[in-house]
């Protein structure tokens, strides 16, 4: 027997989630769709920053210098797989054109119009799902191992705080170990203080999921992927059908698209973890980030989490979890780690955009069906942003931020 919803939506990581929230709240009937559970894939691995500086996604680098380095293949915050390479390099190539300074500070304009929202939207959520101490009002620390990186990077964050508010502090190496005692060898550091910070990402997008429950909505494990024009998606509980169905299924919405007649100009960049025991008496207060090799060390429930930069490959390409190996002893030197805590490295890929804005909207041609994915770096970020502009595009309400720099129709 075929169970009927108001609105299946797919994929059950922070975005679904939010967007789930967000429906049910304006009382829809939803059902919340994924073949695991919430918060369970890409929404586990992130470094846990809700980035409320991050008006400027990142972006291709454009120097000719860059490029060499990353072209070796060597660098630690960026690798590639050769093999993977004929198949992405044209939406490579979309994604450094749209990189250029004029375009990605165009780009910046528009996305600033979600960043903005995205410290009061999460508080917001957590504090209605009875977990506002999930969200820590810590700042992060971008920390720089010289001189030259540091001046060049608040440069840059002086034209965020002027053109968007972005508020940080600098530090010098005294100031910085003043901040974090247990940190080394490093010059100086810039930190976002309006920025909030997660120590349990994945337990976060439960705790939602749980308040979704609690509006009455419904948890369904099931194969997205057998969605069929209807809605209708078959589940381990039987078919569920839904008047409206919304595609939030990460790095996986691309394959729904083609199923479903849409070429959405997707990519991923994969990424890996490993959590450690901080050394005897060491702590960390705030997530670093080390401005000059691209990894992140984040105190986390599970331990200190270490998480490496950017991996271009295939997304079910074999893992090679070289780049953490290669920013371990470069965190070590910054950081006192004990042993591994985990058996083995967590992967995880972001699904990414050409113009690095997420797509959340309506699909061409087919009033009742939605998308909302492809936030790369920030989908911890702007998961309740989305939820709540998708949802209330969906019930007809006022969008709280002009939805049309992020539809579908762009590409």
């Amino acid at each position: 027997m075929t169970r009927n919803f108001d609105i299946l939506v797919l994929g059950a990581g922070i975005v679904g989630v939010s967007v789930a929230v967000h429906l049910q709240s304006r009382g829809r009937a939803v059902a919340l769709i994924d073949r695991r559970g919430p918060g369970q894939e890409t929404s586990h691995g992130n470094g846990g920053l809700i980035q409320r500086e991050g008006v400027y996604p990142y972006a291709f680098p454009r120097s000719l210098r860059t490029l060499i380095k990353y072209a070796g293949n060597r660098a630690p915050d960026v690798r590639y797989h050769a093999s993977a390479l004929p198949r992405v390099a044209p939406f490579l190539a979309r994604y450094w054109r749209h990189s250029e300074p004029a375009r990605h500070a165009a780009i910046a304009r528009r996305y600033a119009t979600l960043i903005e929202h995205c410290v009061a939207e999460h508080r917001a959520l957590a504090r209605l799902a009875g977990v506002p101490d999930m969200i820590r009002p810590s700042g992060w620390i971008k920390a720089f191992r010289n001189a030259a990186t540091q001046e060049r990077e608040l440069r840059q964050s002086e034209q965020w705080r002027r053109d968007y508010g972005v508020a940080y502090e600098a530090y010098d190496a005294a100031g910085l170990r003043a901040l974090e005692p247990h940190l080394t060898g490093l010059a100086g550091a810039l930190r976002y203080v309006d920025a909030d910070t997660v120590g349990d990402p994945r337990g976060l997008a439960q705790a939602y999921a749980r308040y979704f429950e609690s509006l009455g909505g419904h948890i369904i494990q099931g194969d997205a992927m057998t969605l069929e024009s209807g809605w209708r998606v078959d589940t381990e509980s039987g078919p569920v059908q839904g008047r409206d169905a919304v595609v939030a299924m990460g790095p996986w919405s691309g394959d729904l698209a083609r199923k479903l007649g849409y070429r959405l100009p997707l990519a991923v960049k994969r990424g890996y973890h490993m959590h450690y025991a901080a050394g005897r008496g060491a702590s960390l207060a705030h997530p670093v980030l080390d401005a000059d090799n691209g990894f992140l060390l984040a105190p986390m429930a599970q331990g200190i989490r270490l998480t490496t930069g950017a991996e271009f490959a295939m997304r079910d390409a074999p893992r090679t979890p070289a780049q953490l190996d290669a920013v371990e002893p470069l965190a070590r030197a910054i950081f006192p780690l004990a042993g591994r805590m985990d058996s083995s490295a967590w992967m995880g890929a972001r699904p990414c955009t050409p113009d690095m804005m997420p797509i959340i909207g309506r699909a061409p041609d087919r009033p009742h069906l939605w998308f909302a994915c492809g936030h790369a770096h920030h989908g911890l970020t702007l998961g309740p942003v989305t939820g709540r502009l998708l949802a209330e595009m969906m019930t007809g309400g006022e969008p709280f931020v002009d939805p049309a720099p992020f539809a579908m129709t762009r590409f």
